[in-house]
Formats: C-alpha cells, structure tokens, sequence
C-alpha cells in the first residue's frame, strides 16, 4: 500500500514539471525549506531561493516544479524561486492577454531578486504587449514583481530582427547601431554595439548588470563600446574630407535636423555610413523611406573621393586622362 501511494504520488506529479505550485512550509532543514503540497513534501534548496526571503513553518508560498524523480524514499519534488521559468509562468497566470495567447513571452533572464528582462510579442496588431503586461498604472507588473521581493522588471518588444533586438535588449540605454556577427566555434553569434559617450554606463549597468541580461536574453555574446571608444580605433589616414559632418548635407534628403540625428546615431559623415551599412542606415528611425537614396548617395560620393585622392597618388604619366 505504501508502495502504491508512493507511485500515485509520483504519477501526480510528474507532469507538473515547469509549473507553478502552492504550499505550506512545513520545516527547515540546514535553509532548505520543505513544503506540504498535499499529500506530497517537495524541496525548495536554498540555492534555489531568492536572496534575502526569509521562511517560517506556516508560510504559504508559490514555487516553480524543477524535477520530478523517483527515490528509495519516495518521489522527490525539487522547486526554484529562482528560475526564468518561474518568470514566465508568473506573467502567464497574471496577465489574461498571455492566457489567451494574445501574448507571447519569447524569452526571459534573470537575476533573482534584483532585475529581470522579459520579451514579449503580440499575435493581434492592435494590441501592445508591453501595455499588456504593464496594466493600468503597471498594476499586472506590480503584483509579479511583490511575488519576486520587488524584483525590477525590464519588459522590452520582440523582433524577429536580431539588431533590433540587441537593442531593444539595452533599453533604457539608447544604441547608436548594432552589427551582428556570425556565430563562433561553438555556435554563439554576437553584437558589437555602439552607444553614445553619456549611455555607456546605463547600457553596461551597475556591475555589469544591465549587459548580462541582455546577452542571456538575446543568446548573443554582446560587446559594447561609446562611440568616442569607435572613434579613437577608426585608422588616421581614412579621408578627412569624407568625414566631415557637413558632407552630410550633401546627400539627398539630408537636412539639417536628420544630419544631426545621424550623427547622434554614430553615422556622422558619408564615410561612416558606408562603414557601418545599409542595415544600420534603416535602424535609424528619422530615415524612413529614404535609407536606400541616402546609403547609394553615401556609397557614391566614398567612392569619388577615393578616386580622387588615388589619382593625386599617381606618377604623371598614369595620371587618368
């Protein structure tokens, strides 16, 4: 008979791997924190639990289903606080729009207790995920992050553009660009990303932080350099009259006012927009439509220059006619 409770208890569980559960602590043992849930114990180890929560017998608490496994003693039950998956699963149960499938939660990262990042996305046009998962005066956000002892949570959109994720990632740092590289010899792609001087630190975050879970949200080894940085690597005997800002004007559809913007941007001069390509050019969202015009004008004035300038580096009798 104990042998068949055992196994009905196993059998209860073990589909319930990677969901949220209820239960009662019952005791602490050395800061594992044991739960009745039911007719079951389950463990919640204490690497496994947010920094500074304290447990008392009587407690009622919420827990992520780790594993599920048969032992001599019966089945064991391994929960987690900590888990991305237990982010996840919150804004599931919290958020109707996630039920219905309205919602989507494509990626998470966390670091337990201090900061988290969740990409969501929306299947309906008219629907904004970001506001979805904030609620009316970020009431929804409110009730996940007092569940995760004020865990502050970054929701950012998802795109299916890897750049603009990347950036998306940063936020609340504001990127100049992004140039995504091909993945390494073990399967990793990565970005460099360029910010402006006065948004490195936000960008890398306090200790890293901020970095760290944009690399574990995108999966991409991240780089990260203010444009000053950028600008002392670029080579000396590049053309000076390329890079001049004012060369901007020169191209169609360049004012003023988005010249100004473009070099906010990191793409302060015709050459530095062929440099940084025609991909970046349309991340630039004050270019709109005119990405390509602009890019083929840069890309046309580059290469004049550059014939003009090898041309005074001939002998006179190679000297084009």
């Amino acid at each position: 008979m104990r042998d068949a409770e055992r196994e009905g208890i196993y059998s209860e569980f073990a589909g319930k791997e990677g969901q949220i559960l209820r239960g009662i602590v019952h005791r602490i043992e050395k800061r594992n924190v044991i739960l009745e849930i039911g007719k079951a114990e389950a463990i919640l180890p204490e690497r496994e639990q947010i920094l500074g929560e304290r447990y008392n017998p009587g407690d009622r608490i919420r827990a992520y289903v780790l594993e599920v496994r048969r032992t001599a003693k019966g089945p064991q039950i391994s929960l987690s606080r900590t888990h991305p998956g237990y982010l996840a699963r919150l804004f599931q149960t919290e958020i109707p729009e996630i039920q219905e499938g309205i919602v989507l939660v494509k990626a998470t990262a966390r670091e337990a207790g201090e900061r988290a990042k969740v990409a969501v996305a929306s299947t309906k046009r008219d629907v904004d995920p970001i506001g979805a998962c904030v609620g009316l005066r970020g009431t929804r956000i409110q009730v996940i992050s007092r569940e995760l002892r004020g865990e502050k949570i970054d929701i950012i959109e998802w795109s299916h553009d890897p750049a603009t994720f990347v950036a998306r990632a940063l936020s609340p740092a504001k990127v100049s660009s992004v140039t995504i590289h091909e993945a390494d010899s073990e399967g990793q792609p990565s970005a460099t990303v360029i910010v402006p001087d006065n948004q490195l630190s936000l960008a890398i975050g306090k200790k890293g932080q901020n970095a760290r879970l944009a690399a574990k949200l995108t999966g991409m080894r991240i780089d990260i350099k203010s444009e000053s940085e950028l600008e002392a690597e670029r080579s000396p005997s590049e053309p000076v009259a390329i890079e001049d800002r004012a060369a901007l004007e020169l191209l169609p559809g360049v004012d003023a006012a988005l010249a100004e913007v473009l070099a906010g941007a990191g793409l302060g001069s015709p050459g530095a927009i062929v440099r940084a390509g025609r991909e970046k050019l349309g991340l630039v969202v004050e270019v709109g439509d005119r990405a390509d015009a602009i890019y083929a004008a840069a890309e046309k004035l580059v290469a004049a220059h550059r014939a003009a300038q090898e041309a005074k580096t001939l002998p006179l009798d190679q000297t084009p006619s």
